[in-house]
Protein backbone atom coordinates (compact mmCIF):
# COMPACT_ATOMS: atom_id res chain seq x y z
CA UNK A 1 0.00 0.00 0.00
CA UNK A 2 2.82 2.20 0.38
CA UNK A 3 3.29 3.04 -3.18
CA UNK A 4 -0.18 3.14 -4.10
CA UNK A 5 -1.50 6.51 -5.59
CA UNK A 6 -4.76 6.44 -3.32
CA UNK A 7 -4.41 4.14 -0.46
CA UNK A 8 -7.55 2.69 1.32
CA UNK A 9 -8.93 4.64 3.99
CA UNK A 10 -7.51 3.32 7.54
CA UNK A 11 -8.41 4.27 11.01
CA UNK A 12 -5.09 6.15 12.02
CA UNK A 13 -5.74 7.81 8.31
CA UNK A 14 -4.67 11.38 10.22
CA UNK A 15 -1.43 9.51 12.21
CA UNK A 16 0.56 8.55 9.10
CA UNK A 17 3.93 8.00 11.69
CA UNK A 18 1.46 5.11 13.52
CA UNK A 19 0.91 3.69 10.19
CA UNK A 20 4.61 4.02 9.89
CA UNK A 21 5.60 2.08 13.14
CA UNK A 22 2.68 -0.20 12.97
CA UNK A 23 3.65 -2.33 9.79
CA UNK A 24 7.65 -1.86 10.57
CA UNK A 25 6.78 -3.40 14.11
CA UNK A 26 5.10 -6.38 12.31
CA UNK A 27 7.71 -6.70 9.88
CA UNK A 28 10.15 -6.48 12.25
CA UNK A 29 8.64 -9.02 14.94
CA UNK A 30 7.72 -11.55 12.14
CA UNK A 31 11.75 -11.48 10.81
CA UNK A 32 12.95 -11.83 14.60
CA UNK A 33 10.60 -14.69 14.62
CA UNK A 34 11.07 -16.49 11.38
CA UNK A 35 15.33 -15.86 11.20
CA UNK A 36 16.06 -16.80 14.58
CA UNK A 37 19.99 -17.71 13.57
CA UNK A 38 19.95 -14.05 11.81
CA UNK A 39 21.60 -11.13 13.19
CA UNK A 40 19.43 -8.45 14.41
CA UNK A 41 21.68 -5.55 13.17
CA UNK A 42 21.35 -6.85 9.90
CA UNK A 43 17.55 -7.33 9.87
CA UNK A 44 17.18 -3.80 11.10
CA UNK A 45 19.73 -3.04 8.37
CA UNK A 46 17.72 -4.61 5.77
CA UNK A 47 13.76 -3.20 6.94
CA UNK A 48 15.70 0.20 8.00
CA UNK A 49 16.39 0.22 4.11
CA UNK A 50 13.13 -0.96 3.30
CA UNK A 51 11.95 2.18 4.63
CA UNK A 52 13.42 4.26 2.82
CA UNK A 53 13.73 3.16 -0.63
CA UNK A 54 9.55 3.17 0.25
CA UNK A 55 10.32 6.80 0.99
CA UNK A 56 12.37 7.50 -2.34
CA UNK A 57 9.93 5.78 -4.38
CA UNK A 58 7.01 7.82 -3.40
CA UNK A 59 9.24 10.90 -4.23
CA UNK A 60 8.02 9.80 -7.42
CA UNK A 61 5.60 11.87 -9.56
CA UNK A 62 3.84 9.10 -10.95
CA UNK A 63 3.03 8.17 -7.65
CA UNK A 64 1.23 11.58 -5.89
CA UNK A 65 2.60 10.25 -2.42
CA UNK A 66 5.28 12.82 -0.54
CA UNK A 67 8.38 11.45 0.74
CA UNK A 68 9.19 12.36 4.26
CA UNK A 69 12.42 11.47 5.83
CA UNK A 70 10.16 11.59 9.56
CA UNK A 71 8.74 8.53 7.74
CA UNK A 72 11.82 6.62 7.64
CA UNK A 73 12.51 7.63 10.98
CA UNK A 74 9.62 6.53 12.44
CA UNK A 75 10.13 2.99 10.80
CA UNK A 76 13.62 2.82 12.07
CA UNK A 77 12.45 3.47 15.43
CA UNK A 78 9.86 1.16 15.37
CA UNK A 79 12.47 -1.40 14.04
CA UNK A 80 14.96 -0.45 16.77
CA UNK A 81 12.13 -0.72 19.71
CA UNK A 82 11.19 -4.50 18.41
CA UNK A 83 14.87 -5.72 17.64
CA UNK A 84 16.04 -4.06 20.91
CA UNK A 85 13.13 -6.01 23.56
CA UNK A 86 14.11 -9.21 20.86
CA UNK A 87 18.17 -9.05 21.68
CA UNK A 88 16.87 -9.05 25.76
CA UNK A 89 14.28 -11.81 25.40
CA UNK A 90 17.32 -14.21 23.24
CA UNK A 91 19.86 -12.56 26.20
CA UNK A 92 17.77 -13.56 28.83
CA UNK A 93 16.72 -17.01 27.12
CA UNK A 94 20.03 -18.07 26.61
CA UNK A 95 21.30 -17.02 30.20
CA UNK A 96 18.27 -19.03 31.76
CA UNK A 97 18.64 -22.27 29.43
CA UNK A 98 22.85 -22.28 29.92
CA UNK A 99 21.94 -22.56 33.49
CA UNK A 100 19.49 -25.20 33.53
CA UNK A 101 21.35 -27.49 30.69
CA UNK A 102 22.14 -30.92 31.17
CA UNK A 103 25.43 -31.81 31.29
CA UNK A 104 27.27 -32.41 27.48
CA UNK A 105 29.54 -35.17 28.09
CA UNK A 106 29.80 -38.68 30.04
CA UNK A 107 32.10 -37.08 32.01
CA UNK A 108 30.72 -34.29 33.17
CA UNK A 109 27.62 -36.52 33.84
CA UNK A 110 30.01 -38.70 36.26
CA UNK A 111 31.66 -35.49 37.77
CA UNK A 112 28.16 -33.99 38.65
CA UNK A 113 27.60 -37.79 40.17
CA UNK A 114 24.77 -38.94 38.30
CA UNK A 115 26.18 -42.25 36.27
CA UNK A 116 24.36 -43.58 33.19
CA UNK A 117 23.15 -47.32 34.32
CA UNK A 118 23.03 -48.80 30.42
CA UNK A 119 27.19 -47.91 30.11
CA UNK A 120 27.60 -49.73 33.28
CA UNK A 121 26.82 -52.94 32.10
Amino acid sequence: MALLPHPPHTPFEHHDKFQHMGAFTTMAVLAAWSYPKAPLFRIGERLSFLGALIEVLQAMPAIHRDCDIRDWIADTLAVAVVLSITALYRRRRGATSSTNAAPASPAASEAHGSVDRSRAA
